[in-house]
């Protein structure tokens, strides 16, 4: 961790600042929008044509609806969405928390927002009594992949090796989508 992460880190246990220049919120329906453009915009587009929609039908308007109190928004001081974090506690095992999707737009990139996301997602689900998060990428996400890792995630193992030697489960989320799979302990 740098010096730029511990101060974002500390700043991060502060309701509602993060940085003095961005706020975190959790986010409400009235944010759905905002959020389906940064889905088509932030990624730069990975995974051609089909890979704008894709995103966006991964983050329907339920998840701002039923797991807005673990899910954040961050945003700049005239509102422009800057980062956001998509996560909720596993209904089915009590040990488990789950990052659904996280993105920081292109120009805060290696700000450490993501970062302190994270943490406050990891805080959140340890105060809940999870001793667990999991997540999940596309296998040509190589960004997400380094990302992940560099964050203390394990990649599982999967039912094949992708050519860069990355294991992944093929057909995960459906014909042709497959993912690579992540846990870390809390």
């Amino acid at each position: 961790m740098d010096d730029a992460d511990d101060a974002i880190s500390e700043l991060s246990a502060v309701p509602g600042r993060l940085t003095d220049e961005l706020t975190v919120r959790h986010p409400v329906p009235a944010d759905h929008a905002r959020l389906q453009v940064a889905l088509a915009g932030w990624w730069g587009g990975l995974g051609g044509q089909a890979g704008a929609p894709q995103r966006q039908l991964l983050v329907p308007r339920l998840f701002l609806q039923h797991f807005a109190g673990t899910s954040f928004l961050v945003e700049r001081p005239d509102g422009t969405l800057h980062a956001f974090l998509i996560g909720f506690l596993s209904q089915t095992d009590p040990d488990t928390a789950y990052i659904h999707f996280a993105g920081v737009c292109p120009d805060g990139k290696r700000g450490g927002v993501g970062s302190a996301l994270y943490r406050r997602f990891f805080a959140l689900a340890r105060e809940a009594g999870r001793t667990r998060v999991r997540c999940i990428t596309s296998p040509d996400n190589r960004d997400s992949i380094a990302y992940h890792t560099r964050m203390g995630f394990r990649l599982e193992p999967g039912d094949r090796t992708g050519d860069d030697g990355v294991p992944v489960h093929a057909d995960y989320d459906g014909p042709g989508l497959d993912r690579v799979s992540f846990v870390r302990e809390l």
